[in-house]
């Protein structure tokens, strides 16, 4: 089987399209020499499967990816919260606790309401984002060296992946 096509007759032309003429030698009955009846099933019909194993994985770019992504959480925690807080504060919703705290006649838990002021909300959300950020690449980056080491022991786990 040669991967070459047959040489053109010697009284045409060359093909000078070489689109056409790689179209043409991709074809079965090119490719093999044969006619197309000879050749009961392609190679195109049959699926190919391929069995691989991560047995490693780079705890470097492990620990970069977890970085990113445990930002761009933060981010959204410190928006999401931003948003609840003015959505709650359109409503009346603090306002009405202050009143309902103030007929109670609860001088502790009405010092609480400090605590629900925007920029303490906005303070308080950003920490958390921060010390998420830092815990979460750290714990990602501690299981990728985990996943190594158990990966030399028994062969990381196995991916068979199928052309459709």
């Amino acid at each position: 089987m040669s991967s070459t096509p047959p040489p053109p007759p010697a009284d045409s032309e060359p093909v000078r399209n070489t689109v056409k003429s790689t179209a043409k030698e991709s074809t079965p009955s090119a490719r093999s020499g044969g006619t197309p009846a000879l050749q009961s099933v392609r190679a195109d019909d049959v699926p190919r499967s391929v069995r691989l194993s991560v047995s490693r994985v780079d705890p470097w770019s492990v620990m970069k990816l977890s970085f990113l992504l445990a930002v761009a959480l933060g981010i959204m925690l410190v928006v999401a919260s931003g948003l609840v807080w003015t959505v709650l504060d359109s409503m009346q919703v603090f306002a009405k606790m202050e009143d309902l705290l103030t007929e109670l006649r609860v001088p502790k838990l009405l010092a609480l309401m400090d605590f629900v002021q925007f920029d303490k909300v906005i303070s308080v959300s950003t920490l958390v984002a921060v010390l998420n950020t830092v815990l979460l690449t750290a714990l990602s980056t501690l299981m990728a060296l985990i996943y190594n080491v158990v990966a030399a022991l028994v062969g990381g786990f196995k991916v068979t992946m199928t052309d459709e």
